[in-house]
C-alpha cells in the first residue's frame, strides 16, 4: 500500500470591494463559498473603522493607483454600497472597471435565481432573495435579505431591493430607485427613476421619476434631488 499524497488545496480567487461598512461584511460572507479571497478594501471616507483585521482598507482613488502598483494579475470586485446610493454605486464601478478590475455577480448559497433571469455585472442577490422567471436586473443592483422580485420584473442599473420587500409579476423600476425594507409594489406597477419607496409602503399605482413615496397606500410625499 502507497501513502495518499495530500491533494492540493482549491485556489481562490482575489476580490476586492469599494465600502468598508456593513455591506461588506454581508458580501465577504456570500463570495466565500463562491472560492472568492477578499484581499483589500477601499473607501472615499478616511475616518471609516476597518470593518476586518485580517483585510486592509485604502482611502480613496489614491489608495487603488497605489494598491495596483504592487498587485498584478486578474482581480474581481464588488462595490459594497447599499441604500439609495445606486447613482454612487454605478459611478464607483465604472471607475474600477476602468483601472482593469472585473465585475462579478454575487449570489448567496441560499437565494433562489431563475434560471432565464438575466443579471447584470456587480449585482448582488443576497441571503433568501429570490429573482424568479423572466426577471431582468441590470448593472450593479441589489436585491437584499429576503426580498422578492418577482417574474418578469425589469429593474434599472443601480435598483435596491431593501430586505424583505416585495416586487410582484411584470413591475418595472427605474434606475438609481430604491425599494424600502418590507414595502410591496403590485403586479404592472411603473416606478421612475430616482425614486425612493419607503419602508412598509404598499405601491398601487405608477411612480414618476425624482419622488419619495410612503403610506399605504403610498402617496407622494416630496421630491428627490436629481444627485
Amino acid at each position: 500500500m502507497t501513502d495518499a499524497q495530500p491533494s492540493a488545496a482549491p485556489s481562490r480567487q482575489p476580490i476586492v470591494f469599494w465600502g468598508a461598512t456593513g455591506q461588506a461584511k454581508v458580501l465577504r460572507e456570500c463570495v466565500a463559498a463562491s472560492g472568492y479571497d477578499l484581499v483589500a478594501l477601499f473607501d472615499n471616507n478616511p475616518d471609516v473603522p476597518p470593518p476586518f483585521t485580517d483585510v486592509p482598507l485604502h482611502v480613496g482613488r489614491a489608495g487603488l493607483v497605489a494598491w495596483q502598483r504592487t498587485h498584478w494579475g486578474p482581480t474581481s470586485f464588488l462595490v459594497a454600497i447599499g441604500g439609495s446610493l445606486g447613482r454612487d454605486r454605478l459611478e464607483i464601478q465604472a471607475l474600477l472597471c476602468a483601472a482593469g478590475l472585473i465585475p462579478v455577480t454575487a449570489i448567496h448559497r441560499t437565494a433562489f435565481v431563475a434560471g432565464n433571469a438575466l443579471i447584470g455585472p456587480g449585482s448582488q442577490i443576497l441571503a433568501q432573495a429570490a429573482v424568479c422567471v423572466e426577471v431582468c436586473l441590470g448593472t450593479a443592483c441589489i436585491v437584499n435579505t429576503g426580498a422578492s422580485v418577482d417574474h418578469e420584473c425589469v429593474l434599472g442599473d443601480g435598483v435596491h431591493v431593501a430586505p424583505g420587500a416585495r416586487l410582484a409579476g411584470s413591475v418595472a423600476v427605474g434606475r438609481h430607485s430604491m425599494i424600502g425594507i418590507g414595502a410591496t409594489v403590485l403586479p404592472r406597477v411603473r416606478i421612475g427613476e430616482n425614486v425612493i419607496i419607503g419602508a412598509g409602503a404598499v405601491v398601487t399605482r405608477n411612480v414618476p421619476d425624482n419622488v419619495i413615496v410612503t403610506g399605504m397606500p403610498a402617496k407622494i410625499v416630496k421630491e428627490r434631488p436629481i444627485q
